[in-house]
């Protein structure tokens, strides 16, 4: 067995992932509704979960969060770990439909995206950390899942092709069998 659709995905993810976070470091960081910033990889990473399920939006989510934190200075895996989740989150409500709409697609990944962040704080807790979490958080989950939930209708089609994912085939048995 070959490992080619591994390389393809990890090489797409990667690829797609220094442009997002490309985006994550320069625009982001200007654009801030309400004072807080748009977190574009996160919005990535469950669009990537919303597009595809569970297990591809966890492996998303922790190959961009590994990138975020060598590019930020963090400890390492620990934006991982709460983007992976975000992704499986995200990627959960996915299996309970074949072929969800736009919108529905938006709300998962808002939700992903609200998970997601709301794990930061509790990540940073165990890696030792203080004074964590502070009462903007409940100004940031709103912002971050909405613009999540606005951004996924552009970071799916990305996302898809980034994971290797084509569109969901449906046979019909034949009238004759």
């Amino acid at each position: 067995m070959s490992d080619t659709p591994t390389r393809v995905w990890l090489t797409r993810t990667i690829l797609v992932g220094l442009i997002v976070l490309s985006l994550q470091m320069t625009i982001a960081t200007e654009i801030r509704p309400f004072g807080v910033v748009i977190q574009v990889v996160l919005a990535f990473t469950v669009a990537a979960g919303a597009a595809s399920g569970p297990g591809e939006g966890a492996k998303a989510g922790f190959v961009l969060g590994l990138m975020y934190d060598l590019a930020t200075g963090l400890p390492l895996g620990s934006t991982a770990m709460s983007m992976a989740f975000g992704g499986y989150v995200a990627g959960w409500g996915r299996q309970y439909r074949l072929e969800p709409t736009w919108w529905m697609l938006a709300a998962l990944a808002a939700i992903g995206a609200a998970v997601g962040e709301v794990l930061v704080p509790v990540v940073r807790i165990l890696t030792g950390e203080t004074g964590v979490f502070e009462p903007r958080i409940a100004l940031i989950l709103p912002v971050v899942a909405l613009s999540s939930g606005l951004l996924s209708p552009f970071f799916i089609p990305i996302a898809r092709w980034a994971l290797v994912i084509r569109p969901t085939e449906i046979r019909v048995a034949d009238a004759d069998t």
